[in-house]
């Protein structure tokens, strides 16, 4: 996914523009590298510290440059405003609603359902495959990354007998095989196909006699 996202930085930086270019995945994967980073700290996980304090660094520069590219820089605020209002009110929720002692649960259960959800909407994408028999709304590279991170996570979770590691990252396995080949379509001629008559010809009289 990091990957997906430097080719994304490369382009922009090489267009000067953000056309052709979604800004809600840089977000929601900065807010979902944000809240594995909190887990990770609250239950000491060095590997989930890093990876994911990486990812939400690199999401964060991805906004940045977006937000310099974008020619409406006002509704891009907006998310970016949203997203850290959410960030300090989970904090907040967080840190003086709950227990000490259920910190971990419920942080580690809101984790699995957000990645679960971020990683599950892109199988809307799947409905446009076969109604369009077309796979040019799918990203080759992201269904790659997607199925090897999200393979890799639930492996790492199942070792470490974490649920919410294993439950919310194994979300992410359904988006990675979904078809990346074309699919043959065979569409109906809008045109009426010629029929070609057998043609007449009339026998002599002459012939009869």
């Amino acid at each position: 996914m990091f990957a997906t996202g430097l080719s994304d930085l490369r382009q922009m930086l090489a267009t000067k523009s953000v056309e052709n270019i979604q800004f809600l995945p840089f977000l929601t994967t900065d807010a979902n590298n944000l809240s594995w980073l909190g887990y990770g700290c609250l239950k000491g996980d060095r590997t989930v510290i890093t990876v994911n304090a990486i990812g939400a660094a690199l999401q964060t520069l991805y906004i940045l440059v977006y937000l310099y590219y974008s020619p409406t820089k006002r509704p891009v605020l907006l998310q970016v405003l949203l997203l850290l209002a959410v960030v300090v009110t989970g904090y907040g929720y967080f840190t003086n609603l709950v227990d000490t002692g259920m910190r971990l649960t419920h942080l580690g259960l809101f984790c699995s359902v957000f990645t679960i959800t971020m990683y599950l909407s892109p199988l809307a994408d799947l409905a446009k495959v076969i109604r369009s028999k077309s796979t040019r709304c799918l990203s080759f590279p992201l269904t790659v990354t997607t199925l090897v991170a999200s393979s890799s996570w639930t492996l790492y979770g199942l070792q470490l007998r974490d649920p919410y590691i294993t439950v919310g990252w194994g979300g992410g396995l359904p988006r990675g095989p979904i078809p990346s080949h074309p699919i043959p379509s065979h569409p109906i001629p809008s045109h009426p196909i010629p029929l070609n008559p057998i043609p007449f010809h009339p026998i002599p009289l002459s012939w009869l006699s």
